[in-house]
């Protein structure tokens, strides 16, 4: 009996220890949806580098990832297109706060097919249907409702139906690149990704806040020396190159 009891504690600890290695060298990522396509070149490019360490992300509006977190959900670095979605998790208690840096900046735009009739944001109204991201979840599509209330069109057009809520800004995208839409409310970065749909303005600056993009490593962190290693990488200048040739702002 007792030799039976140490055979299985001695395999209960191998179980550990190979679980252990299992994670080993494995990075959790959680970005905003608008930055998948900068995020999976970084992700490459750091491969090149360190191609035994498994990076896996998880792209989502910053809304919902912040309440995956928030949940319990397996997270290293998190990446947010709002700062109101990382203090959301600071005051959680979820975020390692000395890591806690300006990724990025961007910038609101209107698309739409060439021919829509809509040049600023006064021209709005006579459209149809404008998509935007939710503005519960959507840092994109909280931006663009505070440009919209700016000039004292958001509710009317709310009332009247004219505004079509997307899940994330690409989701938006998609619904002006079809043409399901007149047009829609994304990041000038997002814009650079259409195939149809065309930048009919840019959102005057002074409508919204700055698009700011935090990031931070997650107390989950703790002790995997490959999450540093990468969020070492990409606050980094070796990342300056990418970001600025997908249209993204440096801090």
């Amino acid at each position: 009996m007792k030799k039976i009891r140490v055979l299985n504690i001695f395999v209960i600890f191998m179980l550990l220890v190979f679980s252990a290695q299992a994670q080993a060298g494995q990075v959790r990522v959680s970005v905003a949806k608008s930055m998948s396509n900068l995020c999976s070149n970084l992700i490459v490019k750091f491969q090149e580098q360190h191609p035994d360490v498994k990076i896996v992300p998880n792209f989502a509006s910053s809304g919902a990832l912040a309440k995956q977190i928030e949940q319990g959900a397996p997270a290293d670095i998190y990446v947010s297109a709002n700062p109101k979605w990382m203090t959301h998790l600071v005051e959680k208690g979820k975020i390692k706060t000395d890591t806690k840096k300006i990724f990025a900046h961007n910038a609101l735009v209107f698309v739409g097919k060439p021919s829509t009739d809509a040049h600023a944001m006064g021209d709005l109204q006579k459209l149809t249907r404008v998509a935007l991201g939710s503005p519960t979840s959507v840092p994109a599509g909280q931006y663009a409702k505070q440009a919209m209330d700016n000039v004292g069109i958001y509710d009317e057009m709310l009332k009247k139906g004219q505004l079509v809520m997307a899940k994330d800004v690409r989701q938006a995208l998609i619904y002006a690149d079809r043409g399901e839409t007149d047009g829609a409310f994304v990041y000038k970065t997002d814009a650079m990704l259409a195939v149809s749909a065309k930048i009919l303005f840019e959102v005057p600056l002074d409508l919204y806040n700055q698009v700011t993009y935090p990031v931070a490593m997650t107390k989950e962190s703790d002790g995997n020396a490959d999450a540093k290693l990468f969020y070492d990488y990409i606050i980094s200048e070796a990342a300056h190159p990418e970001m600025t040739r997908l249209g993204f702002t440096l801090p």
